[in-house]
Order: C-alpha cells, then structure tokens, then sequence
C-alpha cells in the first residue's frame, strides 16, 4: 500500500461521499462512469455499479432526482427519502473509493462515507424550508439547481484534486455548523 495513494482515496472519499449528501445518485452514477472509462478503480462489489445495467439504472435515478427535485411537494419527499439514501449513497462511496488503496476496516469505511452524506444531507435538508419559507417555494428549484451543482463540484475534484474537495466540503458545513450550535446557544440563553 502507498501511503500517498492511500491518503489521496481517502481525501476522495470524504469528497464523494459529501457529494452524496448533496445529491444521492449523483456522486455513484459519475464513479460508476469513470470507473467503466477506466478512470478510476472502484473495491468489489462496487465496481459492479460500472455494469451496463448498473449504469442505467444509475442514471434513470440520476435524472428522476434531478428532475423531482425543482418540483415542489416532490422535493420535500425526495428530501424525505435522502434522509436514508445519502448515507447508504455516501457509505459506498466511500468504501467503493477506499476498499482498494488503503488498509481501512469496512465497517470504518461505512460509517465515515454515511455520516459524511449524513451531515452534508442534513444541512441540505435544514435550509430547503428555509429557502421555502422565503421565497414561497420559488427559489427552491434554483437552490436544488446549486446543489447539483455542488454535487458534480465535489465529484470532479475528488477525483481530480482530492484534498480541494475536503477544503469544499468543508466550507460547505463548517459555517452551518457554527450558524447551528450558535443558535442552540442563543436559545437555551
């Protein structure tokens, strides 16, 4: 094992597994792609999502997700349902990208990629009724348009740049991270 080969897939990892908490299908429709373009390698059994059927339905998800998730009332559901798929989304992820160049236990592996997406879904999930309350709804699609965008952000440099997509995530949920426990303060005072 390389140790900077093995610091690299993890740096990736936490990046792709914070895409997941972003947009779920996403992050596993784009590693199975580049997986299949022999861009990068991805640990049994993940590397199956590369198969054409795996593809496929990867990317039938992909663009359902994209498409409900600017259409209100079935964005709160998709939300809803990404409470459970972003960190099974985010734990293979994260296993996928570090079962095959580090020496990490995959019960590690899973619980690292789940609660990465977990966290990043959850601030996702708190400012959409935010988003909802203030713009009764109308910003909503254009708010889930950034996250896509986050999402593919996070994706290209994971595999790109590793260590600048750890420096994304974590801009992404440090301020919120401060905004929260601010809050909490503030309340109990």
């Amino acid at each position: 094992m390389d140790t900077n080969t093995a610091i690299g897939a993890i740096l990736a990892a936490f990046g792709l597994s914070g895409a997941a908490g972003l947009n779920a299908w996403l992050p596993l429709f784009a590693s199975a792609l580049a997986a299949r373009l022999d861009l990068v390698d991805l640990a049994a059994p993940f590397d199956n999502l590369a198969s054409t059927a795996g593809l496929v339905i990867l990317a039938v998800l992909t663009l359902a997700d994209f498409v409900g998730d600017k259409v209100p009332v079935i964005d709160s559901a998709l939300h809803a349902v990404g409470l459970a798929v972003a960190p099974v989304s985010g734990a293979v992820l994260f296993t996928g990208q570090t079962g095959a160049e580090t020496e990490m236990p995959t019960l590690l592996a899973i619980l690292l990629g789940g609660g990465t997406a977990g966290i990043v879904h959850t601030v996702r999930a708190a400012v959409r009724p935010v988003s909802t309350a203030g713009t009764a709804g109308l910003g909503n699609p254009l708010l889930s348009l950034g996250e896509d965008l986050g999402s593919l952000v996070l994706v290209v440099a994971a595999f790109v740049v590793p260590l600048l997509a750890v420096v994304l995530l974590l801009l992404l949920v440090v301020p919120f991270a401060r905004w929260w426990l601010r809050r909490r303060r503030d309340r109990r005072l």
